[in-house]
C-alpha cells in the first residue's frame, strides 16, 4: 500500500520528466540533476514518513515544509499544463495534417506559470483566515436565539506548517468575533500529543459566553485518538463524541450535538451514532450538528437536524479539483447546501493538511453564523 501511495505521488514528476524536461534542448549535466530534484520533490510524503513515522506529519523546519509544498504543487500544475499543451498540439496536427513541435519558449513559460501559481497557492493556504459571515434561517428558532452567533473553526491541522503563532492569531480572531459559542469540527492536528503539545497550547485561550465545543476529525484517529481526546478535554474543549449539549436562553433551548468521524471504526473506535448523540435531547429545541465529514448529511436531515456544520473537504483546495473532491463526499464540497429542509454548511477549512498546502480560488475561512428564524 505504501509503495502504491508513493507511486501515485510520483506520477506528476514522471509526466514532467517525459513530456516537459526530456524534449528541452538542455545538456545532460543540467537535465540529470533537474530530474533527480523533481523525483525528490514528488516523494515529499515518503520523506515525511521517514521524519515522523507518518505521511501526515512532516517533521522538518517550517521553511523546508513550505518549499516541499511549493515544489510538489509546481510539479502537479506543470504536469497539468504540459498535458494541456500536448493535447493542443495533437489537435493542431490533426487539423493541419502536419507534424509540429512545441517551442521550448512555450515550455519555459508554462513552467514559470506553474511556479508562480504554486507560490500563490502556498501563500494563500498559510494566511490567517478572515471572518466569513453566513446567515442561516432555522425553522422554529426560539425568539431568544434570533441573532445567535456561532463561530466555526475546522481543519486547523496544527503542525510544523501551521505553527503556535498561527494558532494564536486564529484564536485572537475567533475570540474577537463576538460569537456566543465557538465550535471546532475536527482535524485539530497532524502529529502526536508529544509532538504537538506546545503547538496546540494557544487553543486553550478560546473563549465564548456559551462555551467551546468540538468533535474529532479523521486525523485525530491517525495519532492515538484516546490521547488526543483526553488532552483536548483538559484544554477546555467540551468534546461531543456522539453526545450533545443544551444551551439555554431563558425558557428556550438550543441543542449542539456532535458525532465521531466515519473513519473511527477502521482503528477500533466507535463510529458516528446520531441516535446516541441525540438521546435525551429536548424534542422542541433546534439541533445544530457537528459532523466532520459531510457525506451523511441526508441522514441528519431525516433526523430533524436544523443545521449541520462540517469540514474535511478543504473546499477542494484548487478550483476545478473541487469537482473531484465533491464526488468523494456525496456531492458536498464547499459552502451552503439545502438538504431535505436542513442547512448543511461545508467550510473550506481554517488550515490545511501540510502534505498538500495549496489554495487556488478556494480561500480558507473562520466562519461566523448568525441564526435567524425561518420566514
Amino acid at each position: 500500500m505504501r509503495s502504491i501511495f508513493n507511486l501515485v505521488f510520483a506520477i506528476p514528476a514522471l509526466i514532467v520528466l517525459a513530456r516537459w524536461l526530456s524534449p528541452l534542448p538542455l545538456p545532460l549535466w543540467a537535465e540529470i540533476p533537474a530530474g533527480f530534484l523533481m523525483i525528490a520533490a514528488s516523494q515529499f510524503h515518503l520523506w515525511s514518513r521517514l521524519s515522523s513515522g507518518s505521511v501526515f506529519a512532516p517533521e522538518f523546519p517550517r521553511l523546508v515544509v513550505i518549499l516541499f509544498n511549493w515544489a510538489f504543487g509546481a510539479l502537479l500544475l506543470l504536469a497539468v499544463f504540459q498535458l494541456a499543451l500536448d493535447l493542443g498540439a495533437l489537435l493542431t496536427m490533426l487539423v493541419r495534417r502536419e507534424v509540429i513541435r512545441e517551442p521550448a519558449l512555450l515550455r519555459y513559460a508554462i513552467a514559470g506559470l506553474a511556479a508562480v501559481l504554486a507560490g500563490i497557492g502556498v501563500a494563500s493556504a498559510l494566511r490567517v483566515p478572515p471572518i466569513k459571515d453566513v446567515t442561516v434561517a432555522i425553522r422554529d428558532l426560539p425568539p431568544s436565539f434570533d441573532g445567535y452567533q456561532i463561530v466555526q473553526l475546522t481543519d486547523l491541522h496544527i503542525s510544523r506548517l501551521f505553527t503556535p503563532q498561527w494558532a494564536q492569531a486564529v484564536v485572537e480572531r475567533a475570540n474577537a468575533s463576538g460569537a456566543d459559542v465557538i465550535v471546532v469540527t475536527g482535524d485539530f492536528i497532524d502529529g502526536s500529543v508529544e509532538m504537538r503539545r506546545d503547538d496546540v497550547a494557544p487553543l486553550r485561550q478560546l473563549r465564548a459566553p456559551d462555551g467551546v465545543y468540538a468533535i474529532p476529525g479523521n486525523h485525530e484517529y491517525f495519532f492515538d485518538y484516546g490521547a488526543w481526546m483526553r488532552h483536548l478535554s483538559s484544554m477546555g474543549f467540551r468534546m461531543l463524541t456522539n453526545a450533545h449539549a443544551v444551551i439555554p436562553r431563558g425558557g428556550d433551548r438550543l441543542v449542539v450535538a456532535g458525532v465521531t468521524d466515519l473513519s473511527a471504526p477502521s482503528v477500533g473506535e466507535a463510529g458516528p451514532d446520531l441516535t446516541l448523540a441525540l438521546r435525551g435531547a429536548p424534542a422542541d429545541a433546534p439541533i445544530i450538528l457537528l459532523d466532520h465529514q459531510p457525506r451523511k448529511a441526508r441522514d441528519a436531515a431525516a433526523r430533524g437536524v436544523a443545521l449541520q456544520l462540517s469540514g474535511h473537504t478543504h473546499g477542494g483546495m484548487i478550483r476545478g479539483l473541487d469537482r473531484l473532491v465533491a464526488r468523494g463526499n456525496a456531492g458536498f464540497v464547499s459552502g451552503q447546501y439545502a438538504v431535505g429542509g436542513m442547512t448543511l454548511y461545508v467550510s473550506n477549512g481554517t488550515g490545511l493538511w501540510p502534505g498538500f498546502a495549496l489554495r487556488l480560488g478556494v480561500p480558507s475561512e473562520i466562519t461566523r453564523f448568525t441564526l435567524r428564524p425561518m420566514p
